[in-house]
């Protein structure tokens, strides 16, 4: 599987880099930001699973960078773990009445963020943690990388497989050929859109060969969708 993405966005030289150090320990691919207005920049150009967002930023504070993501239908969706020096159960409130999906005081314990970022992951892409996703008669295990469906393990390649937990991560939504490539591939991969579909294709001869409906829908002039 690819990497998770965890994006810090912090304006302490020090604390970005305790951070990096220890995300990128965990097994994360990290990049970083400076303020918020780098911030909201890379999340457009390069979207992450989680973002670590401190609330004191210059120019466009953590409030704002959290509101302006959740108020947008392509970031609403990731995890913001919001960090902040302020205790008070007021502000921890309107950090999370702003969107942020966790809150956490400074000075904090790392393994207990660290915690929290694979909490966050989890829920968003599960096959990263290891959890088991299914849909329908459909298992995919992705510590011990086996899928069923049924009672019958179907045998996947890698590329298949981490389409198809991609795929069960987002089980309705319509994905397209651009995004299924960041995520399958990797965006430092350069490969044709086309090869989606040869592998899709492949995909579905092995979701159905024992018998079954296809699952994977195409959304002419959109993408694919499980379901």
């Amino acid at each position: 599987m690819t990497q998770p993405h965890v994006l810090v966005i912090e304006d302490e030289p020090a604390q970005r880099e305790v951070l990096s150090y220890n995300l990128k320990a965990e097994g994360y691919r990290v990049t970083v930001a400076q303020d918020g207005e780098q911030g909201l920049l890379m999340v457009e150009e390069d979207a992450p699973d989680v973002i670590v967002l401190d609330w004191m930023l210059p120019h466009v504070s953590g409030i704002e960078v959290c509101r302006q993501l959740k108020s947008r239908s392509n970031t609403r969706a990731i995890p913001i773990i919001m960090l902040s020096a302020r205790s008070e159960e007021l502000d921890k409130v309107r950090g999370l009445e702003t969107g942020a999906d966790d809150y956490v005081v400074k000075p904090y314990a790392v393994a207990e963020l660290m915690a929290r970022v694979r909490t966050q992951l989890r829920r968003v892409r599960p096959s990263k943690v290891g959890q088991v996703l299914t849909f329908d008669d459909i298992a995919l295990d992705a510590d011990t990388h086996r899928v069923t469906r049924g009672d019958v393990e179907l045998k996947l390649g890698p590329t298949e497989f981490r389409l198809l937990a991609t795929f069960m991560e987002k089980a309705g939504r319509v994905l397209s050929r651009e995004q299924l490539l960041d995520q399958v591939w990797g965006r430092d991969v350069y490969v044709d859109t086309r090869t989606v579909d040869v592998h899709v294709g492949r995909l579905r001869k092995v979701l159905t060969q024992h018998g079954g409906d296809d699952p994977v829908r195409t959304v002419r002039g959109a993408g694919y969708a499980l379901g």
